[in-house]
Order: structure tokens, then sequence, then C-alpha cells
């Protein structure tokens, strides 16, 4: 955080910048006055599209998503696109399609055997002929409808399509890519980390004014990209477990760990934004209802980091046992009655699968 505002301060431009965004309700890395908390469209509008699709993040950004979020994976010829996942039989309909079927394949990512298609055995152009479909139909039927009408994106397209609805909503809509497995593509030699960059130095957007934001459960490769990337950083965190990177070279701390306040402040060193699990700032209890809140926000907020909790959904299934309404998991509960708790711990943004509601809730915070 530090080496970056320094450079930043080389500039007359961008220190007048830095001034303003003392008095002006801005994101202090660029982008223009824009409210908070911040709405970041988890896959886009993936509660109402089916995810990491050019429809889902088109909507997002229509219901006043501040970001889209795509995360990335790589094909075999090392194109960007976005996908949730790898592993893409619960997202497209590769599994239906005969002659992918010598595909399937049993691979350990991240530790774990994993049964499926993998994007890294796809070119993009075989990719290109897959169509998305609905993750959780279960709970998102309506989302079917939608079925087999949308193709992969790459973060090329992602990128076009932000630009494009910049312009027609006359607002920056930013991107914030996720790096999925960094470790496990930089061991069958398709690094994601330079494809990126790269991809964002070609569209003018590797600048602070740039709205974009880089994350990754990960640590190395965000400390590596620190060196390369203009833009703000966000260190995803987890509930349980540990960073994957952490754990391949024998590194005991966990992502509890990085969330104390001396980890925080570590991250601070290389990042921007803390995103957590959002049980990490208010915990439920073994029945599902929301406890007393953790210092988590305070601490990061001291450590200079913002924080940007994920992921908030509609579904009863999702919601805390407070504001369901309902035993039926796919209906609607008060999704506004827990955004209002997790805005009054003071987080800076939230990672949402339906950008409408999360804008709703905000406007009812100010």
């Amino acid at each position: 955080m530090g080496k970056r505002l320094a450079a930043l301060a080389l500039s007359g431009f961008a220190l007048v910048a830095l001034v303003g965004s003392a008095t002006a309700d801005q994101d202090s890395r660029g982008g223009g006055e824009q409210a908070k908390p911040l709405v970041f469209g988890h896959r886009g509008a993936s509660g109402y599209r089916p995810e990491h699709t050019l429809a889902s993040y088109e909507l997002a950004a229509r219901m006043g998503a501040d970001y889209v979020e795509p995360d990335l994976v790589s094909t075999k010829d090392g194109v960007l696109v976005a996908r949730h996942e790898n592993e893409i039989s619960g997202t497209t309909d590769v599994a239906l399609r005969p002659e992918f079927a010598g595909r399937k394949a049993t691979k350990t990512i991240d530790g774990s055997p994993l049964t499926g298609w993998f994007t890294e055995d796809f070119t993009l152009a075989e990719l290109k002929t897959l169509r998305a479909v609905e993750r959780i139909p279960e709970l998102r039927q309506r989302n079917t409808i939608y079925n087999k009408r949308f193709d992969v994106p790459t973060l090329q397209e992602v990128i076009d399509l932000s630009k494009r609805l910049s312009w027609e909503l006359k607002r920056d809509i930013g991107i914030a890519p996720e790096t999925k497995h960094p470790t496990y593509f930089q061991s069958i030699g398709k690094p994601l980390e330079p494809a990126l960059v790269r991809i964002l130095d070609r569209n003018g957007l590797n600048k602070p004014q740039a709205k974009v934001v880089v994350q990754s459960f990960e640590v190395s490769n965000l400390i590596a990209l620190n060196r390369e990337l203009r833009v703000p950083l966000v260190q995803l965190t987890s509930a349980t477990g540990a960073p994957y990177d952490f754990i391949v070279k024998g590194d005991k701390r966990t992502y509890a760990d990085i969330v104390s306040p001396s980890g925080l402040r570590d991250v601070a060193k290389y990042a921007d934004w803390l995103g957590p699990e959002k049980s990490q700032i208010i915990p439920r209890d073994p029945a599902g209802f929301l406890k007393t809140p953790t210092s988590l926000v305070g601490d990061a907020h001291k450590a200079g980091l913002k924080v940007v909790p994920y992921t908030f959904r509609n579904e009863n299934n999702f919601l805390p046992a407070d504001f369901r309404s309902s035993a039926v998991a796919a209906e609607y509960g008060n999704a506004f009655g827990e955004f209002e708790k997790f805005f009054a711990t003071g987080v800076d943004g939230v990672f949402t699968d339906n950008p409408d509601t999360a804008v709703e809730a905000r406007k009812a915070k100010r």
C-alpha cells in the first residue's frame, strides 16, 4: 500500500486527486465520486442470470453495481476466461456434449481430487461452443430459462462490456477480477497473473485511476502482483482453512491468523482491501442466528485496509436465521435486514448476487 501511494505522489495530478479524496465521498484509488458502501456484482447479477456470463455482468451494472466480478481461469491456449472454477460441469452444458466425453478427467485441485471437465483442457474456440447453465437450479429455478443462451466470456470481453456500459450509463463500471487456483495453474505451466497484467496493460487499466481491483485467496501471487500492478489488491479470506500456497510451502498460518491485528498489518504491506467471508465479521450461532460482531472491520481499518465481505444473497438458504421468511430455501427472506446489520459495522463494500437489493439497502443507509 505504502509503495503504491508513494508512487502516486510523483505525479502532480495524482497528488491533487489524493487531496481531493479527503473531502469527496469516493474510492481513494479512482473511479470518481460514488455512493458507499460499494456494491460488487458477485459473478455479475448471478441471482438473476447464470453466473459469469456477459448477460449477468450487464444486468449487474444496469442494476447499479459499482463493480462486476469475473473469476479467472485459463484455457488450454492460455486465454483468461470467466468461470468460478476451472471444472465446468456445473456451469456449462459440457457433460451433455458427446464430442467432449473423452475430456472428462480426475485431477487434484488445491489438494483435493475433483472429477469433471476442466477449462485448461479446452482451447478457447472449443470452450466457446459450450453454453452456460445455472449452477444452483434447485434454488434459482427461474434462472434456468436462460440456460444455454450465453457462452463463456473472456476477460477481454468483460473489459469491453464494462467500457461500453460505462459510456451508456454515464458512470464508471469497474471490474474486480479474481485469480482462481493460482498455485495450481502455475504448476501446470499456465500462470494466470502474467496474462492478467498483460491484458490490464493493453487496455490502459494498470493505473491508479482505473476502476479495477484484483483479488485472490492466496498470498504469494498478490505479493508478486503488488510489484506489477498499480491498482488496488484484495486479500480474500475464509472463515476456515488456510491459503493453498501457504499449505504447499509448509507455512502454518491460517486465514484466522491473517485476520488477526498483526496479520492485517502484514496484509497492508501488499494489499489495499480485505475480502472476508461475512461470518468473520458477524458470526452465527449453531442455530444460524447472528451473534455480536467481531472487531475485524475496525482492526482492518486501523491497519489501513478497506473491507468488502462476501457473499450476500436474497434466498433463505443463505440468510441468517434472523431474516429467513420461511423454511423454503429458495424463497426470499429479509435481505435488507442483513444488509442493515453489516452496513452498521462500517464495511466499505459488499459482494452480492443481487445488486439491486444492495443498491436499495444502501439508499436506506444514507
